[in-house]
C-alpha cells in the first residue's frame, strides 16, 4: 500500500518540498529511506508514542518510509507530522481523501501535541507557489505562516485536530492576517530613542547623514562618550521598511528560529550586535546544518560591532567582500548555500589601549607603539569600505546635567 503526503526541507532559503511515500507489507520492521539527521530518524519513537497515546495503533508491518529526493539532507523534526498522517493514512486507520491537497509541517510531542518549527514562512510560501489548497502548522506558527496570502493556513495544537480536519469530522476555519494593518502600526514603535541623548550634536549629524544614504560609520572616542548608545538608536532614524523587505528580513529569521511565538512580520529594521569572540562562522553563516549569521540576521538593517580592534582580526576581514557584494556565498564539501547580507555597518573603538588618548579629562598611558599597534588591528581595505569616520569626546558631566533633553527620533 502507498499513500504519499508532503513536507517540506528548508535548504538555506529555499524550499524543496519533499514527498513522503509509505509502503506497508508483512513483518515488524521500519526502515527510513532519504539522507536524514538524527531528529529525523528518532521520530520513529515519537510518532508510535503519539498514535499510542491518541488511540491508533502502530502498524506491525515491514514499514518502509521514502523521503523524495534522497539526495537532499533533511533536517529537523518537522518531518515528524507528515510521516504520522502517512503512516495512518496508509494503513486505513484514518479516512483523508484530500490528503494530497495539503502541506504540513510540525514536530510531534509524545502525547500526540504539535511543537513549534523553524522556516514556517519560506515553506507557506513555497506551498502557494507549488499550488496547495492548505498549510497545516503548529499553532504557535500559523500567524508567521497566515502572512502569505492566497493559502488557507490551519492552526493545529494536536495529531488529534489534524486528523478530524482531514477527515472532515470538525470544520475548522483557517487564519487570516491583516498583514499590512499590523505592519504600518508596529513601524515605528521603537523602544530606544535619540531624544535620552544630550549633546553630541555632531556625532548625530554623522549618524542622519549616514542614515540618509546607507553609509558605513565608525565612531572613534573614549569610554563614557556615548558611543554605543548613540549607535543602538540608529534604527529609529532609518527609512521605514517596505513590505517587500520586512518579508525578505523575516524569512531570514524564520529560518534562524529567531521569531518570537505569534509574530508576524518584522516591521522594523534589525539591530545587531555581536560580541567580540565570535567566530567566523557565526559571522557570516554556514556550519553542519548551514545556518544564516549575524551579517544575514542584520539583512536591511544594522550590524553594530561595538570595541572594532577586540575582534579577532581574520575574522573582521571575512566582512570585507560581504560589505561590498551584499551576500555571502558559502561553500563547502557537501553544500553552496547564499544568504542576503545588505546592511549598514556601524562600529565603534577607542582611539588607543587604554582608551583616554586625545582625552582632556584623562591621562593616556600608552607609548606611540602600542597606539599604532592597536589601530593596526583594523586593516587598510577595512577601514575604505567605512565612509565615515568620526571622532567623539565625553561631556563633562556639568555640562551633560545642563544640556536640554535631545531632538527626538520623529
Amino acid at each position: 500500500m502507498l499513500v504519499k503526503t508532503y513536507s517540506a526541507a528548508v535548504n538555506g532559503l529555499d524550499v524543496t518540498p519533499v514527498t513522503i511515500e509509505v509502503s506497508l507489507a508483512k513483518g515488524i520492521m521500519y526502515h527510513l529511506t532519504g539522507l536524514g539527521d538524527e531528529a529525523v530518524r528518532e521520530g520513529r519513537d515519537r510518532i508510535a508514542a503519539a498514535m499510542q497515546n491518541n488511540g491508533y495503533n502502530f502498524p506491525r508491518a515491514d514499514l518502509t518510509v521514502n523521503l523524495a529526493p534522497a539526495d537532499l539532507r533533511k533536517e529537523g523534526s518537522s518531518f515528524d507530522l507528515p510521516l504520522a498522517i502517512a503512516i495512518l493514512a496508509a494503513d486505513g486507520q484514518i479516512n483523508a481523501p484530500h490528503l494530497n491537497e495539503f502541506m504540513m509541517v510540525g514536530e510531534l510531542s509524545l502525547d500526540g501535541h504539535l511543537q513549534p518549527a523553524k522556516g514556517v514562512l519560506p515553506i507557506a510560501i513555497k506551498a502557494r507557489a507549488e499550488h496547495y489548497r492548505g498549510l497545516i502548522v503548529p499553532k504557535q506558527n500559523v500567524r508567521e505562516a497566515a502572512i502569505v496570502n492566497n493559502l488557507e493556513v490551519y492552526g493545529m495544537d494536536s495529531m488529534a485536530e489534524v486528523i478530524q480536519l482531514l477527515s472532515g469530522e470538525v470544520q475548522y476555519a483557517p487564519t487570516v492576517v491583516d498583514t499590512r494593518k499590523e505592519f504600518y502600526e508596529q513601524q515605528y514603535n521603537f523602544e530606544l530613542d535619540f531624544a535620552d541623548v544630550r549633546g553630541q550634536e555632531n556625532v548625530k549629524r554623522a549618524l542622519e547623514v549616514a542614515a540618509a544614504g546607507g553609509h558605513n560609520l565608525i565612531m572613534i572616542g573614549p569610554p563614557g562618550s556615548g558611543k554605543s548608545m548613540m549607535a543602538k538608536r540608529l534604527p529609529s532614524i532609518l527609512p521605514p521598511l517596505t513590505l517587500s523587505e520586512s518579508l525578505e528580513t523575516t524569512q531570514i529569521h524564520s529560518v534562524a528560529g529567531l521569531l518570537k511565538t505569534g509574530s508576524t512580520l518584522i516591521s522594523q529594521r534589525p539591530f545587531r550586535s555581536p560580541h567580540h569572540t565570535i567566530s567566523e562562522v557565526a559571522l557570516v553563516g554556514g556550519g553542519n546544518n548551514p545556518m544564516p549569521g549575524a551579517i544575514s540576521l542584520a539583512h536591511n538593517g544594522v550590524l553594530f560591532c561595538d570595541e572594532l580592534p577586540e575582534f579577532n582580526k581574520h575574522t573582521l576581514e571575512v566582512l570585507r567582500q560581504p560589505l561590498e557584494d551584499r551576500q555571502i556565498t558559502i561553500s563547502r564539501a557537501k553544500y553552496t548555500v547564499t544568504f542576503p547580507c545588505s546592511f549598514m555597518f556601524v562600529a565603534s573603538m577607542n582611539p588607543c589601549p587604554c582608551g583616554y588618548y586625545g582625552d582632556p579629562t584623562h591621562h593616556c598611558v600608552c607609548t606611540p607603539g602600542q597606539i599604532q599597534k592597536y589601530l593596526n588591528k583594523i586593516s587598510g581595505p577595512m577601514m575604505d569600505r567605512i565612509d565615515i569616520q568620526c571622532e567623539i569626546s565625553a561631556l563633562p558631566f556639568k555640562e551633560l546635567s545642563k544640556a536640554a533633553p535631545g531632538e527626538p527620533s520623529a
